[in-house]
């Protein structure tokens, strides 16, 4: 008969093997994607990537439009969506408290951070791209600040939270007004965490290729035209790595290593700064 310690010993030995395994496992599967995208998106890293439009088959290019015009459709996603974000954890952490409203935008915003990012392109096609006839690049840039709001929001709640209430106590006794205490006092408080959600969400979609189907779609041409569809690199890495073209894959393994050193160098400056001591 196993004794209760002895067998509490080997669960945890198995529960512990297991997850070095599984840790393992994944760890492995990383480095071998790293290891291959590096490997052979460095081969076609050049000077006309980031000077010439993508081409057709056949004929040298870079990936220039495609570049500016991620860059664009981001910048504008990000100033859509944190606002938004920002103001709907502020009220959560700040005024909401355990209210009816307040659990239900709480439950809202958790269905919107798992829900699949091809959902909320299907959706924004429906009621803008459809009704408007054609795709845009605003279309794209309202699809993924739809993907911003909920890590801004509940990045800003949290951060908030952590936020000492004798401070907000301290300047309440100065005579200072409620928005006063959230701007000046809180808010400081909590910049660097703020700062870090809005760093993760930027990470978090410039990599998204199904929103940008639905919406933005792709141009081949370069476009700063907002209303029109406008080239992103997540979908040309989609179309180039399905071509039968050697031309068009080459240049998908470059665009997929821009992006993952932008989304890697991004997230390591979010976990640098959420170690921070905020400066005042």
């Amino acid at each position: 008969m196993i004794s209760k310690f002895k067998k509490r010993k080997l669960i945890n030995y198995f529960n512990l093997s297991a997850s070095i395994v599984v840790t393992a496992f994944g760890l492995v599967m990383l480095a071998w994607i790293l290891t291959v995208l590096f490997g052979k998106g460095f081969q076609h890293i050049n000077w006309a990537v980031f000077t010439q439009m993508t081409p057709p088959p056949g004929a040298s290019g870079g990936l220039i439009n495609a570049i500016v015009g991620t860059l664009l459709i981001t910048f504008f996603a990000v100033l859509i969506g944190t606002p938004i974000g920002l103001m709907a954890g502020t009220y959560l952490a700040e005024f909401g408290g355990k209210s009816r409203f307040s659990s239900a935008v709480r439950f809202i915003n958790d269905v919107l951070l798992s829900a699949p990012s091809i959902v909320v392109g299907v959706f924004v096609y429906a009621i803008l791209v459809k009704p408007q006839g054609h795709f845009s690049g605003w279309a794209g840039a309202i699809a993924l600040s739809i993907l911003v709001i909920p890590v801004v929001l509940r990045t800003t709640e949290d951060m908030l939270k952590l936020v000492p209430v004798q401070m907000r106590e301290a300047a309440a006794a100065l005579g200072a007004p409620r928005y006063k205490v959230t701007i000046d006092i809180v808010y400081k408080a909590a910049l660097s965490g703020m700062f870090t959600g809005l760093l993760l969400a930027t990470a978090r979609i410039m990599g998204e290729t199904a929103p940008l189907l639905f919406t933005g779609l792709n141009n081949q041409f370069w476009s700063l035209d907002m209303n029109q569809p406008m080239a992103n690199m997540p979908v040309v890495i989609y179309q180039y790595a399905l071509s039968p073209y050697e031309d068009w894959q080459n240049l998908a393994w470059a665009a997929a290593l821009l992006i993952t050193i932008s989304v890697l160098v991004m997230n390591i400056i979010a976990r640098y700064s959420l170690k921070q001591p905020s400066s005042r």
